[in-house]
């Protein structure tokens, strides 16, 4: 008997230890759902409840990266192309291959940099984007906004004010330790997730100013030379900013200017004089682009030169000090065209894959390795060529550009002349499609295309967006939507002036999409459907309008050529 009620008890005690070790796996999925951040107990009753209506999610794998496709150009002589020259550290070179150390690569454009911001005119190296972040709307309609004045600058015998082409705002949300050592007002750099706006202007200076309210941060920085560009901040977060002038001011020729954003300090220039270029015009419209991996700047020049600049920075955040030590290379080339029109690259260039896609003033687009610095390809783009163009990889990863050029008066007629709009493969420099446009053209304020292409995403894939100036009359635009697979028009608008703004695409939380779009004289601010081409709401600046706005978060920030720098908000 003393036997089985042993045996009896230790079977008593095991069914004990087994219902116990079962309370405690239901524990343990309660807490694990809670701590999946499903919801908390008393949300769903009791733990039990929660354990039946909410188990614990099955694991994902986490999907393997998509490798950056091969990218091998298909290399075609050009007789246009008749010589190249290069200048390593101040000395001409045979020829050129970049020490591995100096390998420039540039993956795709969600790469590009890390910032909280737009740093770049277009956003980055494929230059696909002038918005940031995602926008919560109402009603679809312009609110409230704020304006500051800004100064002019006598230059050259004319009067230089507000933001011209192809001026575009920057912005950034700083990291509040970066912050701290930077020349910003008190309140400024207290101000929790606050958006600087950071905007070269005509006049010469720039400004620095919150987002939110249109309060300046920190002093206006006077550097003394008009700023048609839109220059480019540092895309690993250090406080630089590249930028170069446009026309000569009080300071001499314009030049290419590394400026430290902790106190203004120019630290390096370069560009102007450069007996190496095969122009004397020495204007910086281009933004340029840093390789965050090889600490090279590089920044396309009116005068003919591609400038790669080893910077050779110092940064220590903690001691409030940042410093460059630049060594150059320098490459120009001969082109029959650009001889018989002119040299220099005022577009904004796009790389990938160690290429840089730039075109020039006398009619060529090329694809130049910058490691070898050897043109790839040459494309006859028929014109002075003042716009930004833009890359897009299809579903294999194969690249396309897409791009159009200007209407210089005198040389390709006087009256309507034919202003395409391509899709390039950019592997062999090949057209795909063209759509054209007759456009007019004024001496000195040109038709054709001379603003950025918008590429839309999501809601509005598949769409190009490009504002055409002086078309169909010679004081009219139209802003036309393109399928990107056949070039046909899917809508357009015609406005009463005609625009060398950019378009630029913007999505709200629901995922729509829509377009924004500037004319120039007596400027009005176009709020599209990107879909439809229903307009949504209209903006009148009363002035004339040559700038390219962007969108962060539910703000549109933009600069007019009448001495101002706007904050829209959208609802």
């Amino acid at each position: 008997m003393r036997g089985k009620n042993a045996a009896k008890i230790v079977l008593g005690v095991l069914v004990l230890l087994a219902l116990l070790g079962v309370l405690v796996l239901l524990v343990r999925g309660v807490r694990q759902t809670i701590d999946g951040g499903y919801a908390d107990v008393a949300a769903f009753g009791t733990a039990r409840e929660v354990s039946a209506t909410m188990p614990p999610p099955t694991p994902s794998p986490t999907p393997a990266p998509t490798p950056l496709p091969d990218f091998v150009p298909e290399r075609s002589a050009s007789p246009v192309i008749t010589d190249t020259a290069v200048m390593v550290h101040g000395e001409l070179a045979s020829g050129y291959q970049a020490d591995e150390a100096h390998i420039i690569d540039f993956s795709g454009p969600d790469e590009y940099t890390g910032v909280d911001g737009i740093v770049t005119f277009r956003g980055n190296n494929f230059r696909n984007s002038a918005s940031h972040g995602t926008t919560s709307l109402n009603a679809a309609m312009f609110g409230e906004h704020w304006m500051i004045k800004t100064t002019g600058l006598n230059s050259g015998g004319s009067y230089w004010g507000g933001s011209g082409w192809t001026g575009q705002a920057l912005a950034v949300r700083w990291p509040q330790k970066t912050k701290q050592i930077m020349n910003m007002r008190d309140w400024a750099k207290e101000k929790e997730g606050m958006v600087e706006i950071i905007y070269a202007t005509l006049g010469g200076r720039v400004y620095f100013i919150d987002m939110e309210t249109g309060d300046k941060t920190r002093p206006d920085l006077n550097l003394g030379f008009t700023f048609k560009g839109a220059g480019s901040l540092d895309p690993r977060g250090y406080p630089l900013m590249y930028v170069g002038g446009g026309v000569s001011g009080p300071n001499g020729t314009p030049r290419i200017m590394v400026v430290s954003l902790i106190d203004g300090e120019v630290l390096y220039t370069t560009g102007n004089g450069d007996e190496f270029a095969p122009r004397e015009w020495t204007a910086w419209d281009s933004a340029p682009l840093v390789d965050a991996e090889t600490d090279q700047l590089i920044y396309p020049g009116e005068n003919g030169v591609l400038y790669l600049i080893d910077l050779n920075t110092q940064y220590d955040e903690a001691a409030g000090t940042i410093s460059v030590d630049p060594q150059e290379v320098k490459f120009t080339y001969h082109s029959e065209t650009a001889e018989k029109y002119l040299y220099g690259m005022e577009d904004s260039a796009i790389i990938w894959r160690g290429h840089i896609f730039i075109a020039d003033n006398g009619g060529d687009f090329l694809c130049i390795d910058l490691n070898t610095l050897q043109i790839e390809w040459r494309f006859d783009c028929l014109d002075d060529t003042n716009c930004t163009g833009v890359m897009e990889l299809d579903e294999t990863g194969h690249p396309y550009i897409y791009l159009s050029t200007s209407y210089h008066l005198g040389w390709r007629g006087r009256d309507a002349v034919e202003i395409p709009i391509w899709k390039i493969d950019a592997v062999n420099g090949k057209e795909v499609w063209h759509t054209s446009y007759d456009c007019y053209s004024v001496k000195d304020l040109s038709g054709g295309v001379q603003g950025s292409l918008g590429l839309g995403t999501g809601a509005l894939d598949g769409i190009l967006y490009v504002s055409v100036a002086r078309c169909p009359n010679i004081d009219n635009g139209k802003l036309v939507a393109l399928d990107t697979e056949t070039g046909r028009e899917l809508w357009s608008y015609t406005s009463d002036s005609y625009s060398w703004s950019s378009p630029t695409c913007f999505y709200d939380t629901d995922g729509n999409g829509y377009v924004l779009y500037a004319s120039a004289i007596n400027g009005t601010l176009y709020w599209f459907d990107g879909l439809t081409g229903e307009i949504c709401d209209t903006f009148d600046f009363g002035c004339t309008v040559e700038a390219s706005p962007i969108v962060f978060d539910n703000t549109v920030v933009i600069g007019t050529r009448g001495d101002q720098i706007l904050g829209i908000t959208l609802e």
